[in-house]
């Protein structure tokens, strides 16, 4: 039984209630606890050390870090099925980790090396895995609702029991795109759950100056959709909201929208140094919400040792620091990649056929 952490936490700015652990949370075994916790402690190494690179001049482009939202996206996947489809926006990284994507080839691709998902063209924001079921990674706002409500239709249309994990942002939730997604998914009954990361900032915008209507959930109550506000800081209370608007999604009432109330502790990209907040305001929430040291209370209230907890810790910072090697070793792109993975037809020799 999963037992609740021993300190009370003041409520955020905007959180929603807590919730009693759900009865669902309580069959998980102490071992699937631990991978849970570590699955989030990758993203966030992970995110340090993009950063770092970043800063060394490593990393070129947009580079928009996950470090505060790693419960979203582990919980999130921690209760989707084989066969279910990934889409997202540009804050990538830690989704493409928790969809079982090689640390490897992420840093890589960070990087521009050719040992990169997309071969080092598609950086930060354009990368792809058709094994892992990820389809992107898109630095459009908004472009990938569409695309995951098509990735739900062709779930139905092949009559398959799988539903596409849809994500967008706070700021996204106002993009005209988004609702036509919204009537088409409902209207065609279609697999596709939509979770809307509320960071609460749009960029620099706190959504509370941008959003008219505080619960995004509710965003698709005109077209039918069902929606519940989540808190986002807390691994297992997402689990247990996309264990139920899975089954929703699974079963044949359409869509469904989770809104997750979470936080990010960077600024909107690198570039952004995110002066619209103070400091007191981030380290509040990382002090009384961070969803990484809650998950550690949780644990050691199931008897997990300090000892156990570094130990994890050790592995994954061995697993980033090989991924940063992988990525700092592996060749450029060969100047041929200019000519690959275009709507253009090639001969045997990479060469642009004629038409």
């Amino acid at each position: 039984m999963v037992a609740k952490t021993r300190t009370k936490r003041k409520k955020g700015p905007g959180r929603p209630p807590k919730a009693a652990a759900s009865k669902v949370n309580e069959m998980l075994a102490t071992e699937d606890l631990l991978a849970m916790y570590k699955d989030m402690l990758l993203i966030r190494r992970f995110e340090e050390k993009a950063g770092q690179l970043y800063g060394m001049g490593q990393i070129g482009g947009f580079c928009h870090l996950y470090i505060g939202q790693e419960a979203v996206v582990v919980g999130l996947q921690w209760a989707s099925k084989p066969g279910d489809t990934v889409v997202t926006s540009y804050r990538d990284h830690g989704h493409m980790l928790a969809c079982g994507m090689a640390a490897d080839g992420v840093m890589a691709e960070l990087t521009g090396r050719a040992g990169g998902y997309s071969r080092g063209k598609g950086g930060s924001m354009h990368m792809f895995s058709r094994e892992k079921k990820f389809f992107g990674g898109h630095g459009i706002v908004g472009a990938q609702v569409p695309i995951g409500v098509g990735l739900a239709f062709s779930h139905k249309y092949k009559d398959e029991p799988n539903v596409c994990l849809t994500y967008l942002g706070d700021g996204a939730v106002n993009q005209g795109q988004v609702y036509e997604s919204f009537n088409m998914a409902a209207l065609w009954r279609l697999p596709c759950l939509f979770i809307i990361e509320n960071n609460q900032y749009g960029m620099g915008t706190a959504v509370t100056r941008a959003a008219a209507g505080r619960a995004l959930a509710d965003r698709g109550l005109a077209y039918g959709i069902p929606g519940k506000q989540v808190d986002g800081m807390d691994v297992l209370a997402v689990r247990s909201a996309a264990l139920e608007a899975l089954a929703h999604c699974r079963d044949g009432h359409g869509p469904y929208i989770l809104e997750m109330k979470t936080y990010r502790y960077r600024g909107h990209s690198m570039s952004d140094p995110a002066k619209y907040r103070t400091r007191e305001e981030v380290d509040a929430m990382r002090k009384q919400h961070d969803p990484i040291d809650q998950m550690r209370e949780v644990l050691k209230n199931q008897n997990i040792t300090d000892e156990q907890l570094k130990s994890i810790d050790s592995d994954v910072k061995v697993t980033v620091t090989k991924a940063t090697e992988f990525a700092q070793t592996s060749p450029e792109p060969d100047v041929a990649e200019l000519f690959t993975d275009i709507l253009l037809p090639v001969d045997d020799g990479g060469q642009p056929a004629k038409v």
